[in-house]
């Protein structure tokens, strides 16, 4: 097995371990594990992204923000580079979440290009998500309002992936957003 391969395999072995118990929001409850995976696979697959620490940080991107895991672990087992990314894409937990929301778009333009393109394909994966599963609770009104902010972010991180930036255009015309 090639270098890259074991890595990659590492990471989400680490990244199933940690969201192991948790579940998507989805009517299914979805395997949370599936979220990151499928995060990673849209930046390979549709974004062309091959950068190993991309891909790694797409694996484990909620995982600080959702588990015990912390920033010196994963730098301890995943290096700087990828804890980097991590902690860039990071919602602060003890923010209220209409703050942490009004940060995500502040800061998007601001962050690396890697945790961009980590950004765009999370975006692009939960709004594929809403469009075909609405979370318990979620009524339309409020999938619409998550589509209108997510707009919001993305325009902050344009001009970092073409394929990626033009299926979320989809996604938003779709909902009558304009971007």
């Amino acid at each position: 097995m090639n270098s890259e391969a074991a890595l990659l395999l590492e990471t989400v072995n680490f990244a199933a371990k940690k969201h192991c118990k948790q579940r998507r929001k989805d009517p299914e409850g979805t395997p949370y594990i599936n979220h990151p995976i499928g995060v990673a696979r849209i930046l390979s697959y549709e974004g062309g992204v091959t950068e190993i620490e991309v891909l790694q940080a797409a694996l484990l991107h909620d995982t600080v923000e959702d588990t015990d895991t912390t920033p010196e672990e994963l730098e301890d087992k995943f290096g700087t580079i990828v804890a980097q990314i991590v902690r860039e894409v990071t919602d602060d937990k003890s923010l209220s979440k209409q703050e942490r929301k009004r940060l995500q778009v502040e800061h998007a333009p601001h962050c690396s290009r890697q945790a961009k393109l980590v950004k765009l394909a999370d975006k692009l994966y939960n709004l594929r998500d809403l469009n075909t599963s609405t979370p318990v609770g979620w009524s339309a009104e409020r999938v619409q309002e998550y589509f209108v902010w997510a707009a919001e972010v993305v325009k902050g991180l344009k001009g970092t992936n073409s394929a990626l930036e033009e299926k979320l255009e989809e996604q938003f015309k779709q909902r009558g957003v304009q971007l």
